[in-house]
């Protein structure tokens, strides 16, 4: 049995932990839509108001 200094969840990290294009353009695309979302609802709380 040979000791390579790993841990059995160590695969599962390695492959998961990374900072990939997909995942910033999935949160660049989510980040996006919120904004949109919370300008069109003060726009529309400003409309309303006058």
């Amino acid at each position: 049995m040979s000791d390579n200094g790993q841990l059995p969840g160590d695969d599962n990290k390695k492959r998961f932990g990374g900072v990939t294009t997909t995942r910033i353009v999935l949160w660049v695309v989510v980040g996006g839509f919120a904004v949109y979302l919370i300008v069109v609802g003060i726009i529309g709380i400003l409309a309303k108001a006058q």
